[in-house]
């Protein structure tokens, strides 16, 4: 096993009692979303150059501004979001305000863009507490600073034991453009004040709608 899946092993041990959110019958404070391994950071590295087949399709880079997602009417401003001291992923501070992982490529963009969101907190539902509920086939639509917007069709959505959190699959590039969207889910273990999984909606671009001049 090599240096690098050490530390992937390492940190989704870790990332077993962290969560993007706490639970609505939970403690009051929110904690780290699984991270990208070193591995996947360099795949997800957002100045990929797009192959010829995609270039007509794929967006270039742009900052992601707001979030549309008609099947459960959610319509939201995003954030930027960074890594922390660390090394793991920084969360949402605003429970109702999901956030664009900046280090990988821009909703869009070939490769993998994620966007990660809380589900729910002491007060009660996050802005991502219906993403559980999406099916293959539903819309995602992503407005971009340059006024361009992204439509992503869903094509699956699965949960994860946080020890078996698919970091590759979420984070790397598969040659293609993708939005994975990621928040918490599953069984709240009261001890840690977290949930035992995440929920991954995994989404392809099929559109783009050029800004009107």
């Amino acid at each position: 096993m090599s240096k690098s899946w050490l530390f992937v092993a390492a940190f989704l041990l870790l990332a077993g009692a962290a969560a993007i959110s706490v639970g609505v019958r939970g403690g009051n404070h929110a904690l780290p979303a699984p991270s990208p391994s070193p591995t996947a950071k360099r795949f997800a590295a957002p100045g990929a150059k797009t192959p010829p087949a995609l270039a007509t399709l794929a967006t270039v880079r742009s900052v992601p501004t707001n979030l549309s997602i008609p099947a459960i009417g959610l319509s939201v401003s995003l954030s930027t979001l960074g890594t922390n001291a660390d090394g793991t992923v920084q969360v949402p501070t605003d429970v109702q305000q999901p956030g664009w992982f900046r280090l990988g490529p821009s909703p869009g963009q070939v490769g993998s863009a994620v966007i990660l969101g809380h589900v729910d907190n002491y007060s009660g539902p996050g802005v991502f507490f219906q993403l559980r509920t999406l099916v293959a086939g539903d819309q995602v639509y992503v407005t971009l600073s340059d006024g361009d917007t992204a439509q992503f069709a869903v094509s699956s959505v699965a949960m994860y034991s946080k020890q078996q959190f698919p970091d590759q699959g979420v984070y790397a590039s598969h040659g293609s453009s993708a939005l994975q969207l990621v928040t918490c889910g599953g069984v709240f273990d009261h001890q840690t004040g977290s949930y035992l999984s995440n929920i991954v909606v995994y989404s392809s671009l099929v559109a783009v709608t050029p800004s009107v001049a």
